[in-house]
């Protein structure tokens, strides 16, 4: 009889000591019994099908279920009934760490599953665990997306671009400041608010949609990670509370999409103004409330960064997206830099504006701030003759508005012609101009004055310069210099092999010839050692990256375009590139034959001589191939160690591209497969496209032709004389014509048999 065996682990008991099904039942409670196994015997105990829990609740939580040992299922997880008509397996405290999500199967051992007792439960437990999943994956957020995937990595890329614009956009709130030509006053310039307002929307909308992603993307799991890279977690509702409850979560990514700097211009400063106060304390306002949000800001785009590369291991996977944003991160420091500076310049403006405002009695504290305070540039509401007459007077145009007054600007003396009414983009570029000189020269060119704000700005500056400088543009040169070091260890290796040819005194020749190679090479490789790098990979890996290069060109040889794909791929994981360049000698007729060759580009010369002299030339070119003696040596029985001799010469006609194929390796090949060879297509083939076969069969034509031509004359010669008529002698010839006519016929024959000889019929594994 078949039963279950359960191991039965943490479960709570009640102080009433109620059946262990009404326990279960609740929400998160896990099944344990000081860890012991409780047998069911029957056959009814054994179908769980939706009914585990029902069929143990008459029995009590210390009651043992007593049961046949011999032909057990043998669950290693326990059950956990979440609610009525499913069952859920979650794993002991032993195997898995507390919260960790519920992803084991169920482990099988010593039973035979195709017994009629087990067909019902395990026929409907597919279906159970399936239905569990889905309401795992989903929630009231959606289904569970995986971050993995290439729509979330795209996402995801669109979403730090977004981040990236933002950190530019930012610092154009404290632009929207100006200052009136004709009434001298502070007002927010409306067009461009609302245009930075609008493009501050798009991105935090960008956020927001962000914000809604993450509580459905898995994340990595942190008990995961001390082996391997970690296990994604798949349940919904541990996704979203994962995101809500993290400290650099959803209440950081809230934070940051705050609408601080809106607030601030659309609210705080047109306040301000309108209560007639000292306008001077709005840029501290704005300085403060920008640096407020913005800080926080860059630090929430490093926890982007390092979120999407804890799952991805990596944002951008090119040296050139790293060189370009590292660029655009000290683009955007400079632009910070020179957004506060226009402010902090805006501000003494303000102070010299206030300070002539008090020395002259036609003035009012309310002339600094503009009667409409958010207004276009220039139009501004003409209520008091006075304000206009204070504006245009000389005590505000020759002093405040000019840079080489007596007031003491400091570093601001550019600011000046800058904070009067002009466009945005000519307001954005000299604070932006100012940023990039101040952080590249470490503030060389500034020169403050003794406020202790300006001073204090200043430092910042150059010590920011200085950690900008020392890491993003040491960036900037890892990256070009990444792109230089294989030429520049290239050029080292010319310099040193020409030294060691000038040791050597070697030929002018053998040199041009090192030379020669070394760039070839180098235009094929561009310095990358392809061997080494594709060493490192992982067998399965490395297996499709040879398959990816070589397949196509091993197609091209008609000797394995009929073979299968199982016998390609082996061939493919065994092929080397190899390089060899114009005018070289390859094979000498003689030499041993150490691998196959098969041309990829460029064209070769196979030289056959025969022993009379004669050399016939067979010229191989794209898709041909060489040294199919070692076809021949691998089925030769027994099986001999001694490599076969080449028949001919090789030499290369142009630059070629080739690939070796090892004895050894074709060897394993024809071994492992030998049943591939037997096919007679494939033999033809082989031997249609043999060199050997190639020139053994223009030898042995040639002959033929010329024996069938020397008797076609002969016969000729014959009929002219009347000795042949209807195909018969009619009379023998005379002696000395069939004399020397023996004679000639003999020496030619003599001589077509040499030829014959010289030249033997290869040799393959078909005879």
């Amino acid at each position: 009889m078949s039963c279950v065996s359960v191991a039965l682990h943490s479960f709570d008991v009640s102080e009433k000591r109620k059946n262990w099904w009404e326990d279960c039942t609740r929400e998160n409670v896990i099944v344990n019994v000081n860890q012991k196994h409780y047998n069911l015997a029957t056959p009814e105990e054994c179908r769980m099908e939706f009914r585990l829990g029902l069929n143990l609740s008459h029995r009590p939580l210390s009651d043992e279920i007593p049961g046949n040992e011999e032909g057990c299922l043998r669950l290693s997880s326990s059950f956990v009934p979440s609610r009525l008509g499913v069952v859920k397996l979650q794993s002991s405290d032993e195997d898995r760490t507390e919260g960790q999500e519920d992803s084991e199967r169920w482990r099988l051992s010593d039973c035979d599953l195709s017994h009629p007792q087990f067909k019902g439960p395990f026929s409907t437990h597919e279906d159970a665990k399936g239905e569990t999943q889905k309401i795992k994956d989903r929630w009231i957020f959606g289904r569970v997306l995986d971050p993995q995937s290439k729509s979330i990595k795209r996402i995801n890329r669109v979403f730090f671009l977004t981040c990236s614009i933002g950190m530019f956009i930012d610092p154009l709130f404290l632009f929207t400041l100006t200052v009136n030509k004709r009434l001298a006053c502070l007002h927010v310039d409306e067009a461009f608010a609302t245009a930075v307002s609008g493009l501050r929307c798009i991105v935090d909308a960008m956020y927001l949609w962000h914000i809604w992603l993450q509580l459905k993307v898995a994340f990595v799991s942190k008990q995961s990670l001390v082996l391997g890279s970690g296990e994604l977690v798949w349940d919904a509702r541990d996704i979203a509370m994962h995101y809500l409850c993290a400290l650099g979560g959803f209440i950081f990514d809230l934070f940051v999409i705050l609408p601080i700097p809106q607030v601030i211009v659309w609210v705080v400063v047109p306040s301000i103004i309108n209560k007639g106060g000292p306008v001077t304390s709005i840029m501290p306002y704005m300085l403060l409330g920008f640096l407020f949000q913005y800080i926080p800001k860059v630090l929430h785009l490093f926890l982007v960064v390092k979120r999407m590369q804890r799952v991805t291991g990596y944002v951008f996977g090119t040296a050139w997206w790293g060189f370009a944003l590292n660029l655009f991160c000290f683009i955007v420091a400079a632009h910070v830099a020179g957004s506060c500076w226009y402010v902090l310049g805006l501000e003494r403006v303000e102070q010299c504006l206030q300070q002539q405002c008090a020395q002259s009695s036609d003035c009012s504290i309310t002339y600094i701030g503009c009667p409409r305070p958010i207004s276009p540039l220039g139009k501004q509401a003409l209520v008091d003759p006075g304000r206009l007459a204070w504006g245009l007077s000389s005590s505000v145009t020759d002093i405040c508005y000019n840079q080489a007054g007596s007031f003491v600007w400091g570093i601001y003396s550019w600011v000046v012609p800058q904070v009067r009414d002009i466009n945005g983009f000519q307001k954005i570029i000299l604070p932006l101009f100012w940023g990039i000189m101040t952080l590249s020269s470490f503030g060389n060119a500034l020169s403050p004055s003794n406020h202790t704000v300006e001073a204090t700005f200043c430092v910042i500056v150059v010590t920011c310069g200085l950690l900008l400088f020392t890491m993003l543009i040491g960036n900037i040169q890892v990256f070009l210099h990444s792109y230089t070091t294989r030429k520049e260890a290239m050029q080292l290796q010319m310099r040193d092999l020409e030294w060691w040819m000038r040791r050597r005194q070697l030929p002018t020749r053998v040199r041009q010839r090192v030379r020669q190679f070394e760039r070839q090479k180098w235009a094929a490789t561009r310095g990358v050692d392809e061997a080494a790098m594709v060493a490192e990979l992982p067998e399965v890996l490395r297996r499709d990256i040879k398959r990816h290069l070589c397949v196509d060109l091993v197609r091209q040889v008609p000797l394995f375009d009929q073979m299968d794909d199982l016998v390609v791929n082996q061939i493919c994981e065994r092929l080397k590139p190899m390089l060899f360049v114009e005018g070289e000698t390859v094979v000498y007729a003689g030499d041993p034959v150490l691998r196959m060759t098969f041309v990829v580009r460029g064209y070769l010369q196979s030289e056959y001589c025969m022993k009379n002299g004669n050399t016939s030339c067979c010229v191989l070119g794209p898709g041909t191939f060489c040294g199919d003696e070692l076809l021949s040596w691998c089925f030769k029985k027994p099986p001999t160690q001694r490599f076969p001799p080449s028949t001919c010469t090789l030499r290369t006609l142009t630059n070629c591209e080739v690939f070796g194929f090892d004895a050894d390796d074709l060897r394993y090949i024809t071994e492992h497969f030998r049943y591939k060879f037997a096919n007679e297509k494939l033999k033809n083939t082989a031997r249609y496209y043999s060199s050997n076969w190639r020139t053994w069969a223009a030898v042995t034509i040639q002959l033929g032709w010329r024996r069938f031509k020397k008797q076609r004359d002969e016969r000729r010669e014959w009929e002219k004389s009347g000795l042949l008529q209807n195909g018969h002698l009619t009379s023998a010839p005379e002696e000395s014509t069939q004399r020397n006519s023996l004679g000639l016929s003999e020496k030619d024959r003599l001589r077509l048999y040499t030829a014959m000889i010289t030249s033997p019929k290869p040799t393959d594994h078909l005879e």
